[in-house]
């Protein structure tokens, strides 16, 4: 990259806003922060005093958007701090994310939701928001004070990983969250019918003789929450969806204007159930890799659009959490910094556009939350990603930057990797500086 001079200008790149509609070459000029420019005559004449980085025909596009994030601050630092979180989140071209609220304590009051926001301005190369606990403790007992959580912050109410079965209750969650719009999120499955499954049940879970979650888990749940949802009018997120029939159900539901949006990651169409192998619990994960159908319905489901949304999951296990016999191990993967080379799998494969994943990284989650970021447009944060759609490279464990090195996809061949992030103006991650310390 060449520079010169003061305000930037960042030229010759492919745009790519999937707000706008917008893939064309380009360029954006970035000043105190902010997008004063951006578009194809960007570029072809600029006063002296402008910075100019030429990224040589690279992508350019918003930072990603990632709405489905674990971490493990506060409680469980060993496995992931903010500054860790932000180090991976930077590394992926991701500028914002949403935070599970089942943490330790749990974030089910304001107290908690203030915390994460301080130590949110303390971390510095991520855009922090945080989700807050639909019940108290994410026990599924008793509401939590939804719209004084929303008044300090909360972005979203969702128990994480424990699904609230207690209809009666989500009802009522439901229906007081109509009143304030607030979104809902609900982990597709059926905790009475999840109960003590360890992975997808079918063949290959009798064959290792570990106990099953049935596609039929996943389905009932979504039943009961599409038919609340449209009963009370609430916005309700599912994800992420790992099912033919959940994405059917979901389809269904939206064609008859119920309020739902739906998200999955790429380990549900990247991997199956046969990733498992002789007991690698690197891929165990809930909901659980389904089998071969069930990956290609998922992929055919962002493609047509029925899924919205494509996020990490990412869900840091320190080695001592994963390094058990399957029954006992933790559940989750990492996945920040491989969710934009996993997710242009299906753009190789020529099942989606470019635009379109970029979609459903970037405009797509932000307009599920409603936050004002994932586009390239005047006036907005210079939140934005430079990667290459076509440079290969392998997976290395090793080299991620989360605290936690749980992925399943080690030495993995992919395509697409990101060579800048930058977060308000300010590169807050650099791969040629990477590439040359290393």
């Amino acid at each position: 990259m060449t520079i010169t001079g003061t305000k930037t200008a960042y030229i010759n790149a492919r745009l790519l806003d999937p707000a706008a509609k917008l893939d064309a070459k380009g360029g954006v000029i970035v000043e105190n922060g902010k997008i004063a420019d951006v578009g194809a005559n960007v570029g072809t004449s600029l006063a002296s005093d402008i910075k100019v980085i030429d990224v040589g025909g690279a992508c350019l596009a918003p930072g990603l958007v990632d709405m489905l994030v674990h971490t493990g601050e506060p409680g469980n630092e060993h496995k992931e701090t903010f500054t860790t979180l932000g180090e991976a989140a930077a590394a992926g071209g991701v500028t914002a994310i949403a935070t599970m609220p089942d943490t330790d304590p749990i974030i089910d009051n304001v107290a908690g939701v203030a915390y994460i926001d301080r130590r949110a301005r303390q971390t510095k190369s991520v855009k922090h928001f945080p989700y807050a606990a639909m019940t108290v403790q994410c026990q599924g007992k008793e509401m939590t004070e939804l719209g004084l959580l929303a008044e300090a912050g909360a972005v979203g109410f969702t128990d994480g990983l424990n699904t609230l079965g207690d209809a009666k209750l989500l009802r009522r969650i439901m229906s007081y969250s109509r009143s304030f719009d607030l979104l809902l999120l609900q982990l597709p499955l059926h905790p009475r019918l999840a109960e003590g499954g360890l992975m997808n049940g079918g063949e290959m879970s009798t064959r290792l003789g570990l106990s099953g979650i049935s596609s039929e888990a996943e389905a009932l749940q979504v039943m009961i929450d599409l038919r609340l949802a449209q009963a009370t009018g609430a916005r309700l997120h599912i994800g992420p969806v790992t099912t033919a029939e959940s994405v059917q159900l979901i389809k269904d539901a939206k064609a008859k204007g119920v309020n739902v949006t739906c998200s999955t990651c790429p380990h549900y169409f990247t991997l199956t159930e046969n990733d498992v192998g002789d007991y690698r619990t690197f891929a165990k994960v809930l909901p659980p890799l389904r089998d071969e159908a069930n990956r290609k319905a998922i992929a055919d489901a962002v493609a047509d659009g029925t899924i919205d949304v494509i996020a990490s999951k990412h869900h840091p296990q320190d080695v001592d959490s994963k390094r058990l016999p399957f029954a006992q191990a933790a559940p989750g993967i990492v996945g920040l910094e491989t969710l934009l080379a996993l997710s242009l799998k299906l753009h190789h494969e020529n099942k989606v556009s470019l635009l379109n994943v970029l979609a459903a990284l970037t405009s797509k989650p932000a307009d599920v939350l409603r936050l004002p970021v994932g586009r390239l447009s005047k006036g907005s944060a210079a939140d934005m990603v430079i990667f290459d759609a076509g440079e290969p490279w392998r997976i290395s464990n090793d080299k991620l930057h989360s605290k936690s090195k749980n992925s399943p996809y080690e030495t993995l061949p992919v395509q697409g990797r990101v060579k800048h992030t930058i977060l308000d103006g300010r590169h807050v991650y650099d791969s040629t500086k990477i590439a040359n310390a290393a």
